[in-house]
């Protein structure tokens, strides 16, 4: 007896814990939620159209509109207007040798307009490659060269090294009124490079950097003044630098002491 009171009164008290439910209401939220969500449905089908127009801005000149549109078919892979990834769009327009950068909007009712930032080339790599001010590679076999960039060269992979050294170096050669037109890294690690003026400088494969210092505070000042006698400045000494002549053999010059000890 006393178990069974205990279950009843244990029963009560659940039932008043728990609310009391309004099904009614529940039903009509319900079926407000489901013909929403059925309109919805609708209006999203009816705008889904197939893409029909590609509209590319942006100022450009090596990038074809024509390969823009295929590129863009690429990405589409044959979706509607709502639910086609504009992210892929992006990512097989951004793909294309000369594109830097690829945005892409909806174009209502049935397009896409798509915004191309061209690359920028600051050097070339090797025989057809060009290089962005990221110190990116970004085409190996360029058509279109601009001749008056200066080549870049090195073993595989050290574009980005090669790039980062030219793009300090010319800086600090601005300042004093030269220009490279070649910088080049050889299998062993060497360094070297041209100037406008015709002279060639070798920094060799140990203390770069230091002696790069030392040639623009000392025989960048030599070289200004004799550029059109000189044929090299060798800076791959302990204590100074050597000069070429370009008549009369080679000749130290004052500030070098010691001998070359890297090729």
């Amino acid at each position: 007896m006393w178990s069974r009171r205990n279950r009843r009164k244990s029963a009560e008290r659940a039932r008043r814990r728990l609310p009391a439910l309004n099904w009614p209401r529940i039903l009509r939220t319900a079926t407000s939620l489901a013909v929403i969500a059925a309109v919805v449905g609708l209006i999203l089908s009816a705008l889904n159209r197939p893409i029909e127009s590609v509209s590319i801005t942006g100022r450009f000149q090596r990038v074809s509109p024509l390969d823009v549109e295929r590129a863009v078919k690429t990405g589409v892979h044959g979706a509607g207007l709502v639910n086609v990834s504009l992210a892929a769009v992006s990512a097989a327009v951004e793909r294309l040798p000369w594109v830097d950068t690829a945005s892409v909007e909806r174009s209502w009712p049935r397009g896409l307009t798509v915004r191309i930032v061209e690359q920028v080339p600051a050097a070339r790599w090797g025989s057809g490659g060009l290089v962005n001010a990221r110190r990116e590679l970004f085409t190996g076999d360029a058509r279109h060269i601009p001749l008056e960039l200066p080549r870049l060269s090195g073993p595989a992979g050290s574009e980005p090294a090669v790039a980062q050294r030219y793009l300090a170096m010319q800086g600090r050669l601005v300042e004093m009124g030269m220009r490279i037109t070649a910088l080049r890294l050889d299998e062993r690690g060497s360094w070297q490079f041209d100037l406008d003026n015709g002279v060639t400088v070798r920094l060799g494969r140990k203390r770069v950097d230091e002696r790069f210092e030392t040639f623009i505070e000392v025989a960048s000042k030599i070289v200004a003044q004799r550029a059109s006698d000189i044929a090299y400045v060798d800076m791959r000494y302990t204590n100074g630098f050597s000069i070429g002549w370009r008549v009369g053999g080679a000749s130290r010059a004052a500030h070098g002491e010691g001998s070359a000890h890297d090729a």
